[in-house]
């Protein structure tokens, strides 16, 4: 667990509070813009905290990587362009949508890598 990447502790010790009996984090993200507030990857599960509930409540989500349906990078330019100038990922479990947004490109590409590599 020392070598996962975070933005934040607090985020990182919320998912580390929760985690099942030997699973591994490998990253914590902060995010931006409205309703996610980060997003946690684990060698078992992608963790989405939403807080776009009524009320100012928020939920923590956990969707294994075995319900994930796909994965995309949310972009401006194309595939073969330069890096992305947008940092956000879609996760798309059945007919539902997670957004996330991040600060820089290199956060949205490290989700999208380690999520494609669990649901391929």
């Amino acid at each position: 667990m020392a070598n996962a990447t975070y933005d934040r502790k607090e985020q990182y010790n919320q998912i580390a509070s929760g985690l099942l009996q030997g699973e591994q984090i490998i990253a914590v993200y902060d995010a931006i813009g409205t309703g996610t507030g980060f997003i946690g990857l684990t060698d078992r599960r992608v963790i989405i905290q939403d807080r776009s509930f009524v009320g100012k409540k928020y939920a923590i989500t956990s969707i294994p990587y075995s319900k994930v349906t796909s994965v995309s990078v949310v972009s401006n330019k194309s595939w073969g362009g330069q890096f992305f100038s947008t940092g956000a990922i879609a996760v798309h479990v059945g007919t539902h949508t997670y957004e996330v947004e991040f600060r820089g490109s290199d956060k949205a590409h490290h989700v999208h890598n380690v999520i494609l590599h669990y649901i391929s």
